[in-house]
């Protein structure tokens, strides 16, 4: 698990689709890490699977609708034809699902079995047992259990997205007469996953069972009359990309809701069949669901390993996780509980998790219970329709102040619940805008309007990451307060483009895309080459979650060229090859995957002595530079400046999280040298940030 699979493709650029499955490596192999808590070891294996179903029906039904177009086939920068692609991430795919049941079914279970959590499988349960998961099945399962008989009045189902099946052989005639020989049935949805036994039926320690599992024992009490021959449990996974026609739509919230309900029967892309279904079943399922050889995997376990998940709510013990801690507040100044009166002063840095997003969320109230706050905007991304910051704008909207709320129905994965956002805020009226069309408002801020000596000030926030509280204590993000003048005004600008659709505006302070922040990274990038060909300090320091940019990487390897120095974080998907000689010796490329979700995007140039540094909304891509509305805003004052780049400097010391991409597009584990300390970057901004429970 050392070495991630080679790349076969021989150019300067490499695959984003497998760039992406590289990255989920990474997060697969934490689940080896043994200094990590068991549950923890565990859950990396369940964000394996939450990341991989979503890589399928994102990226793959992509590529599979693309083929499907019978276009003439064309190559990417990396050189590989969608199908030549398809085949590659099929080849890896499937060493990947069969690595994580490895590490499942060798390592982790066996340690839980150890720890006394046990998951009993069907041939494990005793009489007692039995009986006991029997009344269980007749009194909360049976009765929301649908089976489908196959036989000419009831065809093969429309098979919903990531639902968990079985296939089923029957012998005998049903009631009717009819003889079908087979039988769908679903696991339902609305029940739990796992079944915690009673602790006297335990045997010591606790058990659970699988939902999956009941209903496989007694499967029989479901077709009474004829035999069980034998069932399967089965999963599809479809492309579940929305599509809307945006030119041809002229109500975007009702487009977005007609096409949810088709996100669950999207084409199919891929086949999970437990491994001990025999040839003709299986060859059933690939007939009827319509999926190549190439897309079918056989599990060796529980298929969708995510269903493991329900055991971190139901096991409370803390030697199985990370240690809890406490989120910092920012510390302001004494005699001063208001926001409004420490930003007249100094600007405030928060950084995620390890400051508490509740200041936000303060600040946010602030706003609505001040008297001369007359307006405030913000955009929301990801938010949840129940949360603190909505109930902080709807406050603000019942004490009189104009409230305007961008908020993007297209964040993937999160529609549904921008579309009950939305409707929510339009009840107490609230402002709502749905962006851009043909543009996603990934942006992060908020405009506070203040009438202050009978003038107007404005109070921004300016983010990395989305305003949601739960993923703000798993996601490192920046968030920055502040009453500057100049970029208040340019965010009133962003707003009001946003609001009225007129021309951008000339922006002092913000880079703006999809206007000015791709120019602005580029022409950065030369200065640093131009500095560098005149022998003058030349460095680049670019943290973000993935770099897919052949027009940025090109820049990057005219740089590194010329002699700068060029040093990048990328958490994810990374387009540039680095390490080469003649092309991009002097370009250090990291990975950093750890108990927190690397998130924020930092950009720091050297500019001969007087150093830029840009926080951003903005990953360096071409969605993101193109086809997004974001904000990247500048660090001015020293003092927050240098502490971030005192994290950047952790970041690139880290020997313990950190994975270094080499010029074949392997990862390498960077660790410690002998006699050198130990650096793991988000452990020490933890423990210099926050306070840890009960130390």
């Amino acid at each position: 698990m050392n070495r991630v699979t080679r790349y076969k493709v021989d150019n300067a650029y490499f695959n984003r689709e497998l760039s992406l499955l590289e990255f989920n490596k990474r997060v697969l192999h934490q689940a080896y890490n043994r200094s990590l808590p068991l549950l923890e070891r565990l859950r990396f294996l369940c964000i394996f699977s939450t990341n991989l179903d979503e890589f399928f029906e994102v990226r793959v039904g992509g590529l599979v609708e693309i083929l499907e177009l019978n276009a003439p086939p064309t190559q990417g920068p990396d050189g590989l034809t969608q199908m030549q692609t398809l085949n590659e991430i099929s080849l890896r795919a499937h060493q990947l699902v069969d690595e994580q049941y490895r590490i499942l079914n060798d390592e982790v279970v066996p340690l839980l079995r150890e720890n006394h959590i046990r998951i009993l499988r069907r041939d494990e349960w005793n009489q007692e047992q039995i009986l006991y998961l029997k009344q269980v099945f007749l009194s909360e399962v049976l009765p929301v259990l649908s089976p489908i008989g196959l036989d000419p009045a009831h065809p093969f189902p429309r098979i919903l997205n990531k639902s968990l099946n079985f296939i089923v052989r029957l012998d005998g005639k049903d009631a009717f007469g009819r003889n079908s020989g087979r039988a769908i049935v679903q696991v339902p949805r609305s029940l739990p996953h796992l079944i915690e036994l009673p602790k006297e039926l335990a045997e010591g320690g606790r058990a659970f069972v699988f939902v999956s599992s009941i209903i496989h024992f007694f499967m029989g009490e479901i077709f009474v009359g004829m035999t069980v021959v034998e069932s399967y449990q089965f999963r599809l996974t479809r492309n579940s990309d929305i599509f809307l026609d945006e030119e041809e739509t002229d109500d975007l919230l009702r487009a977005v809701q007609g096409e949810l309900a088709y996100r669950q029967y999207g084409d199919e892309v891929r086949l999970e069949i437990a491994d001990t279904c025999p040839a003709e079943l299986e060859q059933f399922l690939l007939q009827r669901c319509e999926i190549k050889e190439r897309d079918l995997y056989r599990i060796n376990g529980p298929v969708n390993l995510n269903r493991f998940a329900d055991l971190f709510e139901l096991i409370k013990t803390p030697d199985y996780y990370f240690k809890p801690f406490v989120q910092a507040m920012p510390k302001l100044p004494k005699r001063s509980n208001s926001y409004f009166e420490v930003l007249q002063k100094q600007d405030l840095l928060l950084h995620h998790p390890f400051d508490s997003f509740q200041c936000v969320v303060d600040f946010l109230r602030e706003a609505a219970a001040d008297p001369n706050v007359l307006a405030i905007k913000q955009t929301l991304y990801r938010t949840g329709s129940n949360s603190p910051i909505v109930d902080a704008l709807v406050a603000a909207a019942k004490a009189g102040k104009e409230v305007t709320a961008i908020v993007e129905l297209r964040a993937r994965f999160d529609e549904e619940q921008n579309v009950a956002l939305a409707e929510r805020l339009q009840r107490f009226g609230i402002h709502v805008i749905y962006g851009v069309v043909g543009f996603k408002t990934h942006a992060k801020m908020i405009l506070v309007a203040r009438r202050e000596n009978a003038k107007l000030r404005y109070y921004v926030h300016l983010g990395t990451g989305n305003y949601h509280p739960r993923t703000s204590k798993i996601y490192t993000d920046y968030g920055l307060l502040t009453c500057d003048k100049e970029l208040g005004e340019d965010v009133y600008r962003v707003f009001l483009q946003l609001s009225s659709m007129g021309k951008a505006s000339k922006m002092d302070s913000l880079l703006y895309a999809p206007f000015t922040l791709h120019k602005g990274m580029v022409r950065r990038i030369r200065i640093e080459k131009e500095n560098a060909e005149q022998g003058k300090p030349a460095h680049i320091i670019a943290k973000m979650n993935s770099l897919y940019d052949e027009e940025l990487v090109n820049e990057l390897y005219a740089a590194s060229q010329a002699g700068v120095k060029i040093d990048l974080i990328v958490r994810g998907v990374c387009q540039l090859r680095p390490g080469v000689k003649g092309l991009s010796e002097n370009i250090q490329v990291r990975s950093i995957i750890g108990r927190f979700l690397e998130h924020h995007r930092v950009f720091y140039f050297e500019n001969n002595g007087n150093p830029e540094l840009y926080c951003s909304s903005a990953d360096w891509m071409v969605r993101n530079m193109f086809h997004r509305v974001e904000t990247c805003f500048p660090i001015k004052h020293k003092k927050i400046r240098d502490r971030i780049l005192e994290d950047l400097d952790l970041y690139l010391r880290d020997n313990t999280h950190a994975w270094i991409l080499q010029p074949d597009g392997s990862y390498l584990p960077s660790q410690p040298k002998q006699d050198e300390e130990a650096i793991d970057a988000q452990a020490i901004l933890l423990e210099r940030w926050s306070a840890h429970i009960g130390s």
